[in-house]
């Protein structure tokens, strides 16, 4: 075979290696454009604090009020979540931010706490709290429905108090949990007990699932389940602990 010959049949080989690299390509990104977007498990479950007249001081009272049992107990939930000095904290659906002066304190000086909403409301009083009350380690962060646009593998613990049950699309907010946590690091619920026949009406039409549910859907995101916490004085909501492999 000639030297022109070998020449020849190289270039029609890598030739043929390049459309076939081309044809794969092509494949691979048709089967990602073919996967659909997940769809809402609870179509406007959100609206309401989504809405441009949000009355915020309202849900300070609703969210803030004697008559709710976490935060009656607020102090021992934070207590049973064993935050640390250093540690960085993720407050996902912070809310009003009942939570962020016991986060403040227990992390520390050298910690980080993350309240995160996706209400634009909450995320303006969230603000201003976290100024009024020298919050010094309070970062407040957007979030979108689907995502709590949280930097990768930052997140020592992830607490979720009764905003589970308004992830309007549960896998996909638990796949940026998944990469916001870092290896090691820890997601806990705390939400509803849903009983039919024992919870309240409100309970039954508002949350869509009860716990062993919701532990699946985690678990099937990745996390494994350590255990369920128990803290004296809550009787409506449970807590689960879940660990970022």
């Amino acid at each position: 075979m000639t030297l022109a010959n070998t020449i020849l049949r190289n270039a029609l080989s890598a030739s043929r290696l390049g459309l076939v690299c081309l044809s794969l390509a092509c494949s691979s990104r048709a089967e990602v454009s073919l996967i659909p977007h997940e769809a809402s498990v609870r179509p406007g479950v959100n609206d309401t604090f989504l809405a441009e007249d949000l009355d915020v001081e309202r849900f300070v009272e609703i969210f803030e009020g004697e008559s709710r049992e976490v935060f009656v107990q607020r102090e021992r939930i934070v207590g049973a979540l064993a935050v640390s000095s250093g540690m960085t904290v993720a407050d996902i659906g912070a809310g009003t931010g009942l939570f962020l002066p016991a986060f403040d304190r227990e992390v520390g000086s050298e910690g980080r706490v993350y309240a995160v909403d996706i209400s634009p409301k909450f995320l303006e009083h969230l603000r201003e709290r976290a100024a009024r009350e020298n919050l010094a380690r309070v970062e407040v962060v957007k979030a979108l429905e689907d995502s709590v646009e949280l930097p990768a593998a930052t997140v020592d613990l992830a607490f979720v108090c009764d905003t589970y049950h308004h992830f309007e699309y549960p896998q996909s907010t638990l796949a940026s949990l998944f990469a916001a946590i870092r290896p090691g690091g820890s997601l806990v619920i705390l939400d509803f007990e849903r009983i039919p026949g024992e919870s309240t009406d409100w309970v039954l039409g508002h949350v869509r699932a009860g716990k062993e549910v919701f532990r699946r859907e985690i678990e099937t995101a990745g996390f494994r389940f350590e255990r369920e916490v128990s803290v004296a004085g809550l009787e409506e909501n449970y807590v689960l602990r879940f660990r970022r492999p």
